[in-house]
């Protein structure tokens, strides 16, 4: 199997995360005053932009022409273990300064995040260790990525507004 294979998902996967970056920011700017009144969505909302630009730069990185598999996985491993520590603190940040009673409805959020997050990390070591079938786990990362960022994009302009 060629890398050449993995094109057009990689083209895909950075227009819709460009996509639903705007629709994001959209929100936001929106919904900004209900947004800075709460105090835990400023950050939810950054951690789906957080998601979003990370499927946008490891799939243009993935677009780079006649890279070795060593640089591939270099990049990816680099950009995974930056965003899984940051996701991971700013879940944690988030999480201490949560109310008791939506705790657990929170920790649901952190799971999910973990989740998004830590394909990234298996994919960078994974292409390392066995080249393009490593980059089968960029996949789940993804959609992953996509699916929490949309239930946060829902969050930041209809549920607010309930």
């Amino acid at each position: 199997m060629d890398i050449n294979e993995w094109h057009d998902f990689f083209v895909a996967t950075a227009g819709s995360a460009a996509a639903l970056t705007g629709l994001i920011f959209v929100g936001v700017s929106i919904n900004i005053e209900k947004i800075l009144s709460m105090a835990k969505l400023p950050a939810r909302a950054l951690l789906s932009l957080i998601l979003l630009l990370t499927i946008l730069v490891i799939s243009s990185l993935m677009l780079i022409p006649m890279q070795t598999y060593f640089f591939i996985g270099t990049e990816v491993s680099i950009i995974a273990v930056a965003i899984y520590i940051l996701v991971t603190k700013m879940d944690i940040s988030i999480y201490k300064n949560t109310s008791a009673d939506y705790k657990k409805q929170y920790l649901a959020s952190v799971i999910f995040n973990q989740v998004a997050v830590l394909p990234y990390v298996i994919a960078g070591i994974a292409i390392f260790v066995s080249k393009e079938n490593g980059i089968y786990w960029l996949v789940p990362g993804i959609l992953i990525s996509f699916i929490k960022a949309v239930v946060d994009a829902w969050v930041l302009l209809v549920e607010i507004n309930r």
